[in-house]
């Protein structure tokens, strides 16, 4: 059995328990960690992900970041000199999670999430190298009032995340998913 089906069966196993109404956002926050090198899999399979939530009595909805920063970018006034100098882009790149974080609040409203809704985030390695998923998922997290699960193609060794197996990991509180169970 592939590493995606395997984690979409951990995940179907954790999101068939109880939710508990007491958790900080932080808690709320699920990580499905898989191989990078499954990226184009897990996509072609992110249907069973709705299909188990569904099942456990859960909306789903998702939330791609793939091409957010391109659509941002292409909404800057400097966009152009952003192209001729991508070092004025470390200046304003906090714009970027701004906007981010207002699209997805219009997504949850556009969608009516509530308390019983899973918010499934993909395309988080395109922000590599531009925001860490730690300051993403930060400012996503309070939002939600059901769960945020963060498909998250790195890994996850010694309570330490590391997105597309990078070198700058971080601690997180959320409850790590892989295809070998949860942690």
């Amino acid at each position: 059995m592939s590493k995606v089906k395997r984690l979409i069966d951990s995940y179907g196993q954790f999101i068939s328990l109880p939710w508990r109404d007491d958790t900080a956002a932080a808690q709320r926050v699920i990580f499905c960690i898989y191989p990078e090198t499954e990226e184009q899999r897990l996509r072609a399979n992110l249907d069973e992900f709705e299909l188990i939530t569904r099942q456990n009595g859960h909306e789903w909805v998702t939330f791609d970041l793939t091409n957010t920063f391109a659509l941002w970018v292409a909404e800057q006034k400097y966009a152009t000199s952003y192209f001729k100098s991508p070092s004025k882009l470390t200046t304003a790149i906090h714009r970027y999670l701004d906007w981010l974080e207002q699209r997805f609040m219009w997504e949850l409203n556009e969608h009516s999430v509530d308390d019983n809704h899973v918010v499934a985030v993909h395309g988080v390695g395109s922000v590599f190298g531009l925001l860490k998923v730690k300051e993403v998922v930060d400012r996503l997290a309070p939002h939600i009032t059901g769960r945020l699960v963060v498909l998250f193609p790195g890994s996850f060794e010694n309570n330490n995340y590391r997105l597309l197996d990078g070198y700058d990991g971080w601690n997180y509180l959320a409850t790590p998913i892989t295809p070998d169970g949860v942690r």
